[in-house]
């Protein structure tokens, strides 16, 4: 389950940096989902 997260995480991080499209958010949202994992 938390690798599907991962996965999940790490694509939108990618869309981000790529897209540069609410790539702050994605960050964000990124260090979040670290902390409660």
């Amino acid at each position: 389950m938390l690798w599907i997260i991962a996965v999940v995480l790490i694509v939108l991080w990618l869309l981000g940096l790529l897209g540069n499209i609410g790539g702050n958010l994605v960050h964000v949202l990124l260090v979040i989902a670290l902390i409660v994992i």
